[in-house]
């Protein structure tokens, strides 16, 4: 069994989950990067695979076989509660609370909120394909396939994700892993899958039905995407961001249809919102590289 990663101040572990809640509720930011900045990111991804999948299984197969017992209490006792309950909480606390500063300002600054949508998300796609230091046709290619497939899905008016709980599931999948993955935004992704409101709103409401169901998918996900995106990372590392940054750049057009659907999309406000969005974005990548992350990206590239 691998050593278990250093201890952390539980107090401060709780502050560094409220940084990336925040971070990741909003579209543009990642809370990755948060991690990253905040010195536990290697300690976050170690604690998610200490988490095994077959915890859910053993339970039930230790009814017809004893020797499951042992595995179960095993597995349970291999996960590291110590780092992964006061992060989470914060994370969590972090969600409900700008879950409803969020809906009031979608409601009454809508412009302004959209605009500054569409520069935490064009910031953070140039942001992410500037990290990649070899130009390569491959990598344009895939860039170019995540730009369309993005803005064909987004683009589809005829059929539209609903709110049901599947769908609120499948959304939790791909959204959390965003969480673990620097520089991509969750928060996002569930702005492309049409859901960032609905669970806004079910957040600010405590709607527990999708909140649970979402909670679901994401533990799921974050767990089984804590283990595929070393293989990716390491084997196709720029081809992967590629594809990602061409899935915000095509995703833009959600940002933009809001944007231009206002009064005066193009006022001195809604411009200063779209630099404020650009501004944290490049702000929290300047602190990213301040704190090492240009010597991260060259190892995990390697």
């Amino acid at each position: 069994m691998e050593d278990l990663p250093p201890r952390h101040n539980p107090l401060i572990l709780f502050l560094k989950g409220l940084l990336m809640g925040g971070a990741d509720i909003i579209p543009g930011i990642s809370g990755g990067t948060i991690a990253l900045i905040t010195g536990i990111y290697d300690d976050l991804v170690f604690a998610i695979k200490s988490i095994d999948l077959h915890l859910l299984i053993y339970p039930f197969l230790s009814i017809y076989k004893s020797q499951y017992i042992k595995k179960t209490k095993e597995s349970f006792f291999s996960i590291n509660f110590y780092f992964l309950i006061p992060l989470i909480a914060g994370i969590a606390t972090a969600f409900l609370i700008m879950a409803h500063g969020i809906h009031y300002l979608l409601i009454t600054y809508t412009a302004y909120v959209y605009a500054f949508f569409l520069g935490l998300i064009l910031s953070s796609a140039i942001v992410i394909y500037l990290r990649i230091e070899k130009k390569s046709p491959i990598y344009l290619i895939s860039l170019l396939i995540g730009v369309i497939s993005s803005y064909t899905f987004v683009s589809l008016s005829g059929i539209q994700l609903d709110h049901s709980l599947p769908v609120i599931f499948v959304s939790g999948i791909i959204s959390i892993c965003a969480m673990i993955l620097p520089g991509i935004s969750g928060a996002f992704m569930m702005l492309l899958l049409g859901q960032y409101d609905y669970m806004l709103n079910a957040l600010r409401t405590l709607y527990m039905a999708p909140i649970i169901v979402y909670l679901i998918g994401a533990s799921i996900g974050i767990i089984s995407f804590s283990h595929v995106l070393s293989f990716f990372i390491k084997k196709y590392r720029f081809v992967t961001l590629s594809f990602l940054v061409g899935i915000m750049l095509g995703g833009l057009k959600r940002p933009i249809d809001g944007l231009m659907k206002q009064s005066n999309p193009f006022s001195i406000p809604t411009m200063i919102s779209i630099a404020v969005g650009a501004l944290m974005v490049f702000g929290v990548e300047y602190i990213f590289y301040k704190r090492g992350g240009e010597k991260w990206i060259r190892k995990s590239s390697n």
